[in-house]
């Protein structure tokens, strides 16, 4: 009997009642083979399938469980939230307290508002940007992802910069000609989006990218980025829904030392709940509806289980604070510059990098500074990998442009555990 055979039946039952089996594409597996595992519950480091099998686990839900599977503190909050009703659509102090949490570690934040996904708080960052300035075009750069919003699935065209061409059908030519691309890391090809347009009203970029791999920005281009917004009269949003809170207690603008003008958050600021946010000064925040003419509403914003989930989480990691991530970041380092001596031990070329507790790793010769680059690795000995490591009890993202996660309850024993299996499996398939 297969080591997954309850999971491929549940899987091939899925399919019958929902597209490819799955509601989030990347979790059928496609970039790596065989059939998804389907998870009964989830405990500390470790995931558990219909099959029984566990799996220490690198995925923690794509980065908002910090501190791992069913957190005592975050799970009470929840429950005791719960009690009290599912929903009001109606204030609740609970979400101001959540944004004073968050507005008091960003000097460039005054106010938030609390949306129910990442894809939401772009969206309504980059409305707010175009309603703000009062221009309709924006820039984002290959290989950062963004959401699943219209104006954000494009693909690159010809030349360094470009408009763009929508990359899913359903996204209409007249909208995505809007959205202009630029290459990470490379500044110059957002000087030629500047050139091409007078009428750009924001940049959007993930200042430690998390859909391509982990594909940090140099600092002297991201400072380069907001010094060409500053001069063009375009604003500067960090999409943080992924690192906010993760690579560091302030995110990228703490790392870097770089304030942008927008900032979205998601992930962490749920706890493991469905939330997202963006914030900014209140210049730009009081001409949000009701108080100013750009309207964004959501009758599960704010909802008063993913507010207490957040609250809870981030009171954690308040009480920690940077200890914290030195320590996640340290067990980072550890694994990949384990799963690099090993690599190099077997003669295969791996690049790795680390922001805070996200880690990345790619089959490649060179180092990886964009999408361009990171294409370039090699995706059918990482699903190889992916595969046999995931026989072998350890459950990472299921692509080569995702990003890793170490969860608190995780320990030095677990990371050279799994190092150990990767030396293995790296022999097998060198």
């Amino acid at each position: 009997m297969s080591q997954f055979s309850k999971s491929i039946k549940a899987y091939e039952e899925a399919k019958e009642v929902i597209p490819g089996g799955v509601d989030s594409p990347v979790r059928a597996f496609k970039s790596v083979g065989g059939t998804p595992p389907f998870i009964e519950r989830g405990e500390g480091a470790y995931l558990f399938d219909i099959d029984g099998n566990r799996y220490i686990d690198f995925v923690q839900s794509w980065g908002p469980l910090i501190f791992g599977h069913a957190d005592q503190a975050i799970e009470e909050a929840v429950c005791s939230a719960a009690k009290k009703g599912l929903s009001f659509g109606a204030p609740t102090t609970i979400e101001t307290d959540l944004a004073q949490q968050i507005v008091s570690l960003f000097d460039s934040i005054d106010k938030v508002r609390f949306v129910s996904s990442g894809t939401e708080a772009v969206m309504s960052a980059i409305r707010l940007a175009r309603g703000f300035t009062g221009r309709d075009d924006i820039v984002k750069f290959v290989g950062c992802y963004h959401g699943h919003s219209d104006s954000l699935l494009v693909e690159a065209g010809s030349g360094m910069a470009t408009f763009g061409a929508p990359s899913s059908p359903g996204v209409p030519a007249d909208l995505s000609r809007h959205t202009l691309l630029a290459t990470y890391n490379d500044l110059e090809s957002l000087k030629q989006c500047f050139e091409n347009s007078s009428e750009i009203a924001c940049v959007i970029i993930e200042p430690i990218a998390g859909n391509m791999g982990l594909v940090p920005s140099d600092k002297e281009f991201l400072e380069g980025v907001q010094s060409l917004c500053r001069e063009h009269g375009a604003l500067l949003i960090f999409d943080e829904v992924m690192s906010g809170f993760r690579a560091g207690l302030r995110g990228a603008s703490g790392i870097y030392g770089i304030d942008a003008d927008i900032i979205t958050f998601g992930k962490v600021i749920g706890g493991g709940m469905p939330v997202g946010a963006f914030g900014a000064r209140s210049e730009i925040m009081e001409r949000l509806s009701p108080d100013g003419p750009i309207y964004q509403a959501g009758t599960l914003s704010g909802n008063p289980i993913a507010m207490h989930a957040g609250y809870a989480s981030l009171e954690k990691i308040l009480r920690e604070g940077d200890a914290l991530y030195k320590r996640l970041e340290l067990l980072a380092l550890r694994l990949t510059q384990g799963l690099a001596d090993a690599a190099k031990r077997h003669g295969i070329p791996l690049q790795t990098d680390v922001r805070g507790s996200m880690f990345g790793f790619f089959f490649n010769e060179k180092p990886v500074k964009n999408f361009r680059d990171a294409m370039a690795s090699d995706s059918k000995r990482f699903a190889q990998f992916h595969r046999k490591m995931l026989e072998r009890g350890v459950y990472l993202a299921c692509s080569q442009y995702e990003t890793g996660f170490i969860s608190s309850v995780m320990d030095e024993a677990m990371i050279d555990d799994v190092i150990a299996k990767a030396d293995a499996v790296l022999d097998e398939i060198k």
